[in-house]
């Protein structure tokens, strides 16, 4: 059989670049190179893209930057090419590439823009298209599909942040009519709780949203639920499947950046400690909103199972969800005896059933 040539993209101008070098790790060890010729293409904070041979590690501590084996290299929009044209010393070469793995996570990766480049290259690639990697991205959007969906969640309210710069006592007088403290101020178009702050009273609100406009420019504060952090991973296009569901275990004041990338000392249980027949509902609503948000390929669905009335309510969805050793999503499929080689195997599927 012959190889199908696979471009993993790692890195990227994102708050997240860090986590995509961890990701994307995990995909190139457990990629079959007996069915697949692996290129790895890094993208530097500042958006250069270089064609990177070395090794794992060097990826995951930043050092992979620094390798003399790199080669600039870009993907190109024609669709003649089919892939990525090297800048050698010694002229021009071309690299066809038969499907890409996009493990890059926040802006410019996850969000729309990266998908929009590929579907406009004609390249197969993992994950969700161009409209809902950019619909899932913003959790302002997100939000207002899903309560046109009549899919519950917690009560939330967004602004612009230069709207609040020239009128915060009219938009905290929103919040204080509308929501109950404490209060969670995010950016609407962030990932990894990255500018997240919890917010206890209208004191801390100036500092929080300055927090999350550092990342976006328009912020979305949601109502604090006491209750079970859970999550669903779906994967498919057209008839898509989920996993049991996983509860995180958070050691920090709430599920953050360090706690999920860092240091590791959230606890993971699967399946979640819930009745079966939430666990069922959750996969149900996980499905319900993938598929109504035009997801394919592969996502992660958050929610919230309230303490005092066990209700379900949707969090966020992640397109591109983590691939680290601690992350939920392939621990999740393991769970189900998918892992490893074999998950990778099946997103390239979904790929390329275009």
């Amino acid at each position: 059989m012959e190889k199908m040539n696979v471009a993993v993209l790692f890195g990227g101008v994102s708050s997240e670049h860090e986590v995509s070098r961890v990701s994307a790790g995990y995909v190139v060890r457990e990629l079959d190179r007996e069915k697949y010729t692996v290129y790895t293409v890094g993208i530097t904070k500042d958006g250069r893209w270089l064609l990177f041979s070395g090794s794992t590690e060097q990826m995951a501590d930043g050092s992979w930057e620094q390798d003399p084996g790199n080669l600039p290299c870009l993907l190109s929009p024609d669709r003649s090419t089919h892939g990525l044209l090297v800048l050698a010393g010694d002229g021009t070469r071309t690299i066809r590439i038969d499907v890409v793995f996009p493990v890059l996570h926040g802006k410019n990766g996850e969000d729309g823009t990266m998908q929009g480049l590929l579907q406009l290259a004609g390249i197969p690639f993992v994950g969700c298209r161009t409209l809902s990697s950019a619909v899932c991205m913003d959790k302002a959007v997100t939000h207002s599909l899903l309560t046109a969906a009549n899919i519950e969640q917690a009560h939330y309210l967004w602004f612009y942040a230069d709207r609040y710069r020239t009128g915060a006592d009219i938009i905290k007088n929103k919040i204080a009519a509308r929501l109950d403290f404490p209060v969670f101020v995010k950016p609407a178009n962030a990932g990894s709780s990255v500018g997240i702050s919890k917010v206890h009273s209208l004191d801390e609100l100036d500092a929080a949203v300055e927090k999350a406009a550092r990342e976006d420019s328009k912020i979305v504060v949601e109502e604090g639920i006491v209750g079970r952090e859970v999550e669903c991973a779906v994967m498919g296009n057209e008839d898509p499947v989920a996993s049991t569901v996983g509860e995180i275990g958070a050691s920090a004041e709430f599920y953050d950046y360090d706690d999920k990338y860092k240091n590791g000392t959230s606890q993971l249980f699967i399946p979640a400690r819930l009745p079966e027949k939430t666990i069922e509902e959750i996969r149900r609503i996980a499905v319900r909103a993938y598929r109504m948000l035009g997801c394919r390929g592969l996502s992660r669905v958050d929610f919230f199972v309230r303490e005092k009335d066990g209700s379900i309510l949707l969090n966020e969805i992640n397109t591109l969800p983590g691939f680290t050793a601690i992350s939920m999503y392939p621990k999740l499929w393991a769970h189900a005896g998918v892992e490893g080689s074999e998950l990778l195997d099946r997103l390239i599927a979904y790929a390329l059933a275009v």
